[in-house]
């Protein structure tokens, strides 16, 4: 079964082999070996399906023990391993490592170190400046890998905060976007004329 995918969802329709030709079967969960899962599924009919909604990175797979019953009340057990199927999952966050930078640095300055999250162990990331809210000052940034770089030298007197907007984007293709706003940190500058 695919992780994320709705309680309810059926996992296999169950089959029995029985010698009296034409017989009916019913099916159960049942205690017994393997049936450490047995509370995360339910049987309809001959069709077992989720109890839950299962997540690949916490648990991979489930055990369930199940009882086929005759017409004749008759019956046979067998343990049977579900595999949780692992889907890409979009990134649910994303950080900068510094939210200010130095007036007067030079144009080229790493401002911070971006990281992006995701559910998915061992994803990478690509990072882009996108339009939408908060994307007043893309042009004043550039990406380089992961780290924000000041494509100018700001000046504190000038403006004290730069507005901008990203995107995280997983090697699936899913994507997460935020708004940042990094300031400048005023510094003592030397007096400029004498009079």
């Amino acid at each position: 079964v695919a992780e994320n995918a709705a309680s309810g969802t059926s996992v296999a329709t169950m089959s029995a082999t029985d010698v009296d030709a034409g017989d009916t079967f019913t099916y159960t969960l049942v205690a017994g070996t393997g049936d450490t899962d047995n509370a995360s599924f339910t049987i309809d009919g001959a069709t077992l399906k989720t109890a839950g909604v299962f997540d690949f990175e916490t648990k991979s797979s489930y055990s369930v023990r199940v009882r086929v019953t005759d017409a004749g009340g008759l019956s046979f057990e067998k343990e049977f391993t579900i595999t949780v199927i692992n889907v890409n999952e979009a990134p649910t966050a994303l950080a900068l490592s510094n939210a200010s930078v130095l007036e007067n640095a030079a144009s080229g300055t790493s401002v911070g170190t971006l990281a992006g999250t995701d559910a998915d162990a061992g994803d990478t990331f690509t990072y882009t400046l996108v339009s939408g809210t908060g994307s007043t000052d893309n042009a004043s940034f550039t990406i380089n890998g992961s780290s924000l770089q000041a494509v100018a030298s700001f000046d504190f007197e000038t403006k004290t905060s730069y507005s901008f907007r990203l995107k995280v984007t997983d090697k699936g293709g899913l994507s997460y976007e935020k708004e940042f706003v990094i300031t400048v940190a005023d510094i003592n500058e030397a007096p400029a004329t004498l009079d």
